[in-house]
């Protein structure tokens, strides 16, 4: 089986690792000549909350050739329309693109590659990009190899084809196979919104919102509005981890207390997560908002639910894109203590 990661930045490196480790025909694709150069010169190097290192190939896209079983696709929705064209000479009829982005792509990427190559994936671990060559896993390490990928159908089936990509990614880190991907992606959505989003919109890692009263209490807001659109679309919420995503839901407000509690149980393995939408800030690039917390608030608009809080992540992270600067944790968690003192 000849594998593309396609989009080799923090979390396709340690992907790209392990299968090649794992003894895989994988190539990881990149448009960062700088990292191409490291992975191909010193291999790509995993730290953080675990040790590893591998000799892998690396390439840029346009020296993509020959034609690919499987592509892993880990680039950024920004950049769907142009990439995935390019990438259709290097499919086969019977080639799989499983699309491991985050929110919920899955309908465009079909439009594109075909509905029939199409499987979806959800990526349950984090990293944070160092330098070329260089990523951190900040997810605990026994968490990772316990729980890194939910894969399945898009019409939920278990198929041959689901069986071999689960052999394949388990070389990287336990993967499950999701009969509701659509719950799946809303549940990572939901994860994604109120850790990721915040991440963002304040400057911190996800252990200062677990830390912090007013932004634990924002992110059990953020996930009470994803879930809520989410059921007002018809979305049946997938288990993560074992754990039923839809319980976040508030019925009142004696409920928040426990709704903190719960998500500080829940996140603690992940506290040293910094957003990739930070990131991107921080090298003044475009961040993928439009495709995070501003899925909850255009979807929302059509169902009369109010999404403040979704709505405040926007106008903060797209604030910090137009100025080219990055958020103060101080100036803009007043922000949320303002909204929340207007419930």
């Amino acid at each position: 089986m000849r594998i593309a990661v396609l989009g080799a930045g923090s979390l396709g490196t340690i992907v790209g690792a392990y299968l090649a480790d794992g003894g895989m025909d994988v190539e990881l694709i990149d448009t960062y000549q700088e990292h191409v150069d490291a992975l191909n010169q010193t291999g790509a190097k995993v730290i953080g909350t675990t040790e590893f290192h591998a000799k892998v190939r690396a390439i840029t896209p346009e020296n993509k050739s020959g034609k690919y079983d499987l592509v892993l696709l880990l680039t950024k929705q920004l950049f769907n329309d142009t990439i995935l064209r390019e990438l259709l000479p290097f499919l086969k009829d019977d080639s799989v693109v499983c699309s491991l982005q985050n929110g919920i792509p899955e309908e465009k990427v079909a439009s594109i590659v075909g509905v029939e190559r199409v499987i979806a994936g959800s990526v349950e671990f984090g990293a944070t990009f160092i330098e070329p060559g260089v990523s951190s896993l900040t997810t605990e390490y026994t968490q990772f190899k316990k729980y890194a990928f939910q894969i399945g159908e898009l019409n939920g089936a278990t198929t041959e084809r689901i069986q071999s990509i689960k052999s394949v990614l388990d070389l990287v880190g336990g993967t499950h196979i999701s009969d509701n991907l659509v719950g799946t992606k809303w549940s990572k959505l939901l994860i994604n919104n109120a850790f990721s989003g915040l991440s963002a919109a304040l400057n911190g890692e996800y252990g200062d919102i677990l830390d912090n009263e007013i932004g634990i209490l924002s992110a059990v807001y953020i996930a009470d509005e994803t879930i809520k659109v989410g059921h007002a679309t018809g979305v049946t919420f997938a288990k993560m981890n074992g754990f039923d995503i839809s319980s976040l839901e508030l019925q009142s407000e004696k409920d928040i207390p426990k709704r903190i509690q719960t998500l500080r149980v829940v996140m603690e393995p992940s506290r040293l997560l910094r957003a990739s939408m930070l990131q991107d800030l921080e090298k003044k690039r475009k961040t993928e908002i439009d495709y995070i917390n501003g899925v909850i608030a255009r979807m929302g608009e059509g169902t009369g639910i109010l999404t403040p809080f979704n709505d405040l992540i926007v106008k903060l992270v797209k604030s910090a894109e137009e100025y080219q600067t990055v958020p103060n944790f101080d100036t803009n968690i007043k922000a949320f203590e303002e909204l929340l003192n207007t419930l």
